[in-house]
């Protein structure tokens, strides 16, 4: 685990010297990958990226718990292909009177995050969800030159967490901060580079949930010849412990004959440079669609 760690910091190091590669046309998937991943929705707070769905598939519709629903074919069997679309992020937790933001973690329900998690937030970009338009924000590092010789001799130095994050979003004060449209409870996340790199190897923050659900869009748009019903499902508030979106769409539109979950495999999970291979993504459209049309 500690190697993929070291690995992973690396590999963020690596990519991010280098300059955002532009995605060539390489299909479907590959198009709608880079979209997915470039988005946000951290738990409980994911409307924006409803409202983006909602965009793509016409014929769509929003239940009450958020998740976003299309329906295919008729008849028997009734079955349910669903994808989770949120993540565990961050929101406003407090704006200090000279204008820095806190952080409080949301979701992961009964999961653990990683010891590093957090620390992924130190030093780097972040934006922040305000009601006017996405703000860019960094998180500020402690001055090693004022914070040495704090600790104990041969005491390693405290480990960063959420509670130690401080937002600069360019505000003196919090009146400049409310003026961006920040509020409380504002979401907030890594500022999102998807990495194009390899063979078709893909980085980005969530890179496993966000292309697993680009594979479901894709697979809906090669229009196959569904055998019986087929409710689509990008589901919400599934890292909360009830996984109430699903939970929700189940108990609205359910009994369900057969439910499939699409997931795809991924290499340093929960870093920045979580990665997929796109060819994995390929697999995955092929094996829904045939799914859906009951091969």
């Amino acid at each position: 685990m500690m190697s993929d760690r070291r690995t992973a910091a690396v590999l963020m190091l690596v990519l991010s010297a280098s300059p955002t590669v532009r995605l060539s046309a390489q299909g479907d998937i590959d198009r709608l990958a880079a979209r997915f991943v470039a988005m946000t929705a951290v738990t409980g707070l994911e409307q924006s990226m409803v409202d983006s769905l909602r965009a793509l598939f016409p014929g769509s519709s929003r239940d009450r718990a958020g998740n976003v629903t299309l329906t295919l074919g008729q008849g028997s069997p009734k079955r349910l292909c669903a994808c989770p679309l949120d993540e565990i992020g961050y929101v406003v937790g407090n704006i200090l009177p000279d204008g820095f933001l806190l952080l409080r973690r949301v979701g992961g329900g009964g999961r653990t995050a990683s010891p590093l998690f957090d620390q992924q937030l130190e030093g780097h970009r972040v934006t922040v969800f305000g009601t006017r338009s996405p703000v860019p924000g960094v998180v500020a590092v402690k001055s090693v030159h004022l914070t040495r010789g704090r600790v104990a001799p041969g005491a390693p130095d405290p480990v960063f967490t959420v509670d130690n994050a401080y937002v600069d979003v360019g505000a003196a004060s919090a009146a400049e901060v409310q003026g961006l449209g920040i509020a409380v409870l504002a979401p907030v996340s890594l500022a999102k580079r998807p990495q194009l790199y390899g063979e078709r190897l893909l980085a980005a923050p969530n890179a496993g949930r966000r292309i697993a659900c680009a594979a479901l869009a894709a697979a809906v748009q090669t229009k196959p010849k569904v055998r019986g019903t087929v409710v689509v499902a990008f589901t919400v508030q599934s890292l909360y412990t009830s996984n109430a979106g699903l939970a929700s769409l189940k108990a609205v539109l359910g009994p369900f004959d057969d439910i499939k979950t699409a997931t795809l495999p991924a290499r340093y999970p929960d870093t920045a440079v979580e990665t997929v291979a796109l060819a994995d993504a390929d697999r995955l459209v092929r094996e829904i669609t045939q799914w859906m049309e009951g091969r």
